[in-house]
């Protein structure tokens, strides 16, 4: 059995080098600025948030870094406790209702041409031109007691006295699903618009009622974008404070509020960490859930 030459195998080893090189410097430049980015701005910050949960609040409101459980046996407290579950079923309700609201438009939408559905999409777009804080205030302005809304329901004989609407729940979970609804319309509306026609007319032709065509087919084909939709509403509706600061008038506390109270006047960081901890392991409990039922890469907008 001959040997190869030693000098043709080293030939071949700087040749496998060489396209080893020539694959890897074009994927380093394209995953080496993302790369860095993600790390610097996203995990080094979150594992600083992870640490300093886990340390105590001096006297005067800055952090000490000794070790200390005290920030999560906080959060068993009952104040806590109860914002908390506050703040998860305000952002379920928010979720239910910009799905239920969400689905049918995404579907109406789906079904029209190109050119009309990019039109109807440009429509759900346009109030987000304006800036958050005009919007959430057009609602105070509606709904407050001498306000248009108030001087109808009175018109109409409906209230005998004006409703107080303002610096509640109800108006707060109103605007969250005003900000929320388009991150629910876009990806349902992306699911639905893969759906193959073919599948629809086999479920017809077979003797399928609309009803039953959409429960069997339709629905199990576009929960990729249902739960895209879920994350991406109930995990901004969980942590979003401006909406409840304005709508809330400071009397409706959420999960948000408490963190940015806890970073700003409060100044105790280690709770307002562990608060936010908090809202990463739900975030990633999320997105656990969904890739076991979905593939990640089917989780977009549009």
């Amino acid at each position: 059995m001959s040997k190869q030459p030693s000098g043709t195998s080293d030939l071949q080893a700087i040749r496998r080098k060489r396209d080893m090189r020539r694959k890897t410097i074009p994927a380093l430049a394209q995953a080496g600025p993302v790369s860095i980015w993600m790390i610097l701005f996203v995990t080094l910050p979150m594992l600083f948030i992870i640490y300093i949960s886990f340390m105590s609040r001096g006297v005067f409101g800055d952090v000490v870094y000794q070790f200390s459980l005290e920030s999560y046996q906080t959060l068993l407290d009952a104040t806590y406790f109860k914002v908390i579950l506050k703040s998860l079923k305000a952002a379920l309700l928010t979720t239910v209702l910009c799905l239920g609201l969400g689905y049918p438009f995404a579907y109406y939408i789906a079904r029209k041409p190109p050119e009309v559905a990019s039109r109807l999409i440009m429509l759900i777009m346009i109030p987000f031109w304006t800036n958050s804080l005009m919007r959430l205030n057009s609602w105070l302005l509606l709904f407050q007691t001498s306000g248009p809304v108030n001087n109808f329901l009175q018109w109409t004989g409906l209230v005998d006295r004006p409703i107080t609407f303002i610096y509640t729940d109800g108006l707060v979970v109103l605007g969250l699903i005003t900000d929320m609804l388009p991150f629910a319309v876009l990806p349902l509306y992306s699911s639905i618009e893969k759906l193959q026609k073919s599948l629809l007319e086999a479920s017809a032709d077979l003797g399928a009622t609309p009803s039953q065509t959409f429960f069997k087919v339709t629905l199990p084909l576009t929960f990729p974008g249902i739960f895209s939709a879920i994350i991406l509403v109930f995990i901004p509706s969980l942590g979003i404070y401006t909406v409840s600061d304005i709508l809330g008038g400071g009397k409706v506390l959420y999960i948000g509020n408490i963190i940015k109270n806890q970073f700003g006047s409060i100044r105790n960081w280690p709770l307002g960490a562990a608060l936010s901890v908090l809202l990463l392991v739900i975030t990633g409990l999320l997105i656990f859930i969904y890739t076991r039922f979905a593939k990640i890469e089917d989780m977009e907008v549009v």
